[in-house]
Order: structure tokens, then sequence, then C-alpha cells
């Protein structure tokens, strides 16, 4: 049984990727099929993701989005005769868990800044001109919203008024 916690460690760690409020005791299909992924689960030739996401429907109950860890498991008996044809259920199972066991979900293909040809140009911010370059502070970072929008003054004076504040209130 160490084996499963081993398993059921995984399958938190996945369950509240990408999701703060998530407690770790469901997951949803769209993690479910990340998992697959990544621990080589779905193989792309035995096990293709339309697999993943029937199966996935198939264990979870009806009505709800996510599946539990005892889904999870009945979802894997269902995988596993496929992923590792041959082998006996039991094996397939074990041979399906070895897979999971220990992963933590990475972000694979997360996007990268590229320098590549023109886009060094393009995000070389001292290189901006007019009104572009008020959206930056001297180092080059953006200045967010403040940048963007022309911040309202609600003195109550016109524009380039020079004797702005001198009107004494009574």
């Amino acid at each position: 049984s160490s084996k499963m916690s081993e398993v059921e460690n995984t399958f938190r760690k996945f369950a509240i990727y990408g999701d703060t409020s998530a407690s770790g005791n469901d997951m949803t299909g769209k993690n479910f099929s990340k998992m697959c992924k990544e621990c080589g689960v779905m193989d792309g030739k035995a096990v293709t993701s339309t697999d993943i996401d029937i199966v996935f429907n198939k264990v979870k109950t009806k009505g709800a989005r996510t599946i539990t860890f005892a889904e999870f498991q009945q979802a894997m008996k269902e995988l596993c005769g496929k992923r590792f044809k041959g082998k006996s259920p039991e094996e397939a199972l074990q041979a399906v868990y070895g897979l999971i066991e220990g992963k933590d979900p990475g972000s694979v293909g997360a996007t990268k800044a590229t320098k590549v040809g023109g886009v060094e140009r393009l995000t070389d911010t001292s290189k901006y001109t007019g009104s572009h370059k008020e959206r930056f502070d001297e180092s080059g970072k953006g200045k967010g919203l403040a940048g963007r929008q022309d911040l309202t003054d609600n003195s109550g004076y016109v524009g380039a008024y020079k004797g702005a504040g001198t009107y004494d209130q009574k």
C-alpha cells in the first residue's frame, strides 16, 4: 500500500495543479489528461487523448465535473489493459501505477520568450518613441495600467491653467 500512497500523492499534486482553490481530493478532466500525458499512460498509439476523455467520463459521477481518487483507480483499471496489452489486468495495473508514482506536474512546453530575428528589436523598450515610451519606466519595466491610461485630473482646473490651486476656498 506504500505504492498506493505514492500514486495518491501524485494524484493530489495533479488535482491541485493550476487551481488554487482545489482541495486535492478530486481531479478535473483537464488535469486527468495532463497527468496521463506526462506520466506516459497516454502514448498516442494504444491510448489516445480520446480514450482518456472517454474513460474519464465513464468513471465520473453523473453530473459531476471531477473524479475522486477511487474513481481515478477505476479509470486506471480501464486504461491499463489498453496500455499494456498481453499483461494480466493486475500486472498491467501495477505497470500503470509504476508510471505514475512519484511524478510531479511539470510545465512542459510552457511558453518561453524568444529573442529571435526582429523580436528583439520589437521588445527593446529603450528604442520606443512617442506615446509608447510613456508606458515604461527608466529600467524598461512596464508601468502597467498607469502607462496605458490617461489618468484624469479632477482638480477642477483646465489642463494648462497656470494659477491652479491659487483660488482661496471660502
